[in-house]
């Protein structure tokens, strides 16, 4: 009589059912990637820009701005869209300065 030899044995009792593991990182067809992420921000941009198309058709009346020695008409529109960039700017240059001021803090204690 041949003896067979011992299959190797699943620890888990017989009654207990089997449930698939979700796959991991690596591994899962539907995790984020570059191209999903510039895809998303196409989409959010083009609702910006769709946005703003509306903005400035509905905003296009005429009005007096004063800019120190600086006075004109220009379209309610363009003037709060400058204003607008101008405190994108200053918020940027703000950050900018905060991360430089980090980035020479951390240096300074890693030397």
């Amino acid at each position: 009589m041949t003896q067979i030899p011992d299959e190797p044995r699943d620890p888990r009792p017989l009654d207990e059912p089997t449930v698939e593991q979700p796959p991991r990182g690596d591994d899962d067809p539907l995790r984020g990637s570059r191209t999903s992420g510039f895809w998303a921000a196409v989409v959010g941009l083009g609702v910006v820009l769709l946005l703003l198309i509306v903005f400035i058709a509905q905003n296009t009346r005429k009005t007096t701005v004063s800019f120190l020695a600086w006075d004109g008409q220009v379209p309610v529109a363009v003037a709060i869209l400058i204003a607008a960039l101008a405190g994108l700017f200053l918020a940027g240059l703000a950050g900018m300065l905060r991360i430089l001021q980090l980035r020479r803090r951390v240096r300074r204690t890693r030397h």
